[in-house]
């Protein structure tokens, strides 16, 4: 097998070898919050879960081996073990059409929502978001823009299943993230917290561009056909509505989402 990290005369492991099925078991929701660990596929998600995130086992194919040697390199010098794999067992590792043959087991990056809400001044909320990878392409939004920590809340999409942690592009190990199913505690720690809620809506009154933002901000963003609940958007300091200049009847969530976290952001910045 390429790659010198890989111990001599090493068999690569098979789809039925024992740690190889227990890492495909990870796709899993139920296998992720069982064991706290999840998979990160491919080199961007790996690179950052090596510097940044606990990375328990590290699997690669030849081919990927030969492409990543400083992955592989970065894994050894962290004590990380590094297994060699068949494309068949990367293919089973796998959620997509084309494997990159590189996978890294990892504890799952979630934190206690006090801990992430400390001297935040720009947070990012998802409530109710059924599609993995919007959940993925806002933490790389929130991430990109400086936010503070992103909040999955109600019942949103596991930001650990395999096609959001790829739509986040490595974001998942950069911006802290808590989870909770209860939306009322999680909008009253926003407060507690000294944030001022704005509420993404189509239907508001109040447009993106008369906001000041001149306080701690948390953004609220609803599920993709059905928006923010009602409650929800009662109890919010403020909804707003993005202005749409052109034809277009709306936006879907991640533009969204991306055109009111950079729309604060660069006011912050200024």
């Amino acid at each position: 097998m390429t790659g010198s990290l890989f111990r001599p005369g090493a068999v690569p492991f098979t789809e039925r070898t024992p740690r190889v099925v227990a890492a495909r078991k990870l796709i899993r929701r139920a296998e992720r919050e069982k064991t706290g660990r999840f998979l990160a596929e491919g080199a961007n998600a790996v690179e950052s879960a090596l510097a940044h995130g606990t990375v328990h086992e590290l699997f690669a194919t030849e081919r990927a081996a030969a492409a990543h040697p400083v992955l592989l390199t970065a894994a050894a010098d962290l004590a990380v073990p590094v297994s060699p794999i068949t494309d068949r067992a990367a293919a089973g590792l796998s959620e997509t059409v084309t494997p990159q043959g590189i996978v890294a087991v990892c504890t799952v990056v979630d934190r206690p929502l006090e801990t992430v809400l400390a001297a935040a001044r720009l947070v990012v909320v998802l409530v109710d978001v059924s599609e993995p990878g919007n959940a993925g392409t806002v933490i790389r939004v929130a991430d990109a823009a400086g936010a503070d920590a992103v909040l999955l809340a109600g019942d949103t999409v596991d930001p650990h299943n395999g096609k959001s942690v790829r739509s986040a592009a490595g974001s998942i190990f950069h911006i802290p993230l808590a989870r909770t199913r209860d939306v009322p505690a999680a909008l009253t720690a926003l407060r507690a917290a000294g944030l001022r809620t704005f509420a993404a809506s189509g239907y508001a009154t109040t447009s993106l561009e008369a906001l000041r933002f001149t306080t701690p901000v948390a953004w609220l963003f609803g599920n993709e056909a059905h928006g923010l609940p009602v409650d929800v958007l009662a109890a919010a300091d403020e909804s707003v509505r993005i202005p749409l200049y052109g034809k277009a009847e709306s936006l879907n969530l991640a533009t969204a989402a991306a055109v009111c976290v950079y729309t604060t952001a660069m006011a912050t910045h200024r």
